[in-house]
């Protein structure tokens, strides 16, 4: 069995400082189906890469509506996505009763960011293993989260998360300065672009495995039909694609396939960690 000595529970810390359970569940984010999301001044646009585990099945929902205002997309474990969406609805139903407006995209980021973070120190409870990228508008403006197992949230112009993420982000951070003035139409096709380059070269960007969602000024949070992503995919047909880098994340069938615990099977080994720079607002 893979297993060192840290790892039995979340309460245990290594002697480096470490919580390997949620570094573990972190390695489920990674190794879940790609998303990209992108912000300017108006709008936020969400794109995520639906993946069946074979041809007899229907693709995993990547893209969730949670109010009219606010929407996410996932990395990971879906079921663990599905819990916490529903908290997050059941939040934003609780704030317009009794305030009688939309909730803040800020302070529901706080709120579910607290709810992930209590199985990550209390015994016998694991991390919730999913990433999300939550996207939305209010009075304020637009604003885009990225929300870690660990119960970290960022506040982005951009972000990838999920398998081969690392090209993606790579896209965004030489075009971060397109973004801020992009209307809605060019931000989807910066956001399918970026997307794009988490595949390999012989597979295309299609309807069937594309989504997109948009949210911003007077535009209520929506996912596009199949028809809208085909005009945004034959806008981007001819573009150059960027070459593949070397990438080592497994790739696997589905999103609800948690990885292997790193380690040797004589648990003396300590697991890699893997640190993607990200460029965040300040």
């Amino acid at each position: 069995m893979f297993r060192n000595q840290y790892d039995h529970d979340v309460s245990i810390w290594s002697p480096q400082g470490r919580l390997y359970q949620i570094e573990y569940a972190m390695e489920a984010v990674k190794q879940g189906a790609a998303t990209v999301a992108v912000k300017s001044k108006t709008h936020v646009v969400l794109c995520a890469l639906k993946r069946a585990p074979s041809e007899l099945s229907a693709h995993q929902k990547k893209i969730m509506f949670i109010d009219d205002h606010i929407g996410v997309s996932i990395a990971g474990l879906a079921s663990d996505a599905r819990i916490l969406c529903r908290f997050m609805r059941t939040e934003c139903i609780n704030h317009q009763y009794g305030f009688d407006k939309p909730m803040p995209v800020t302070r529901l980021m706080d709120h579910v960011s607290n709810k992930c973070q209590v199985p990550t120190q209390r015994y016998g409870r694991r991390p919730f293993g999913v990433g999300f990228l939550m996207a939305g508008f209010d009075e304020k403006g637009t604003h885009l989260y990225q929300l870690c197992p660990s119960a970290n949230y960022y506040s982005c112009k951009s972000m990838a998360i999920g398998a081969r993420s690392q090209s993606a982000r790579t896209y965004l951070e030489k075009n971060l300065d397109k973004f801020a003035d992009s209307n809605q139409d060019e931000l989807i096709k910066h956001c399918m672009r970026a997307l794009r380059d988490t595949l390999p070269n012989e597979v295309e960007l299609t309807v069937k495995n594309c989504a997109v969602a948009v949210v911003g000024k007077d535009t209520p949070f929506a996912i596009l039909n199949d028809a809208r992503v085909g005009t945004y995919l034959a806008a981007i047909e001819g573009d150059e694609r960027a070459p593949q880098a070397q990438d080592d994340t497994l790739i696997t069938g589905e999103d609800d396939l948690p990885p292997p615990p790193p380690g040797g099977a004589g648990g003396s080994v300590e697991p890699r960690v893997i640190v993607a720079t990200e460029r965040m607002e300040s």
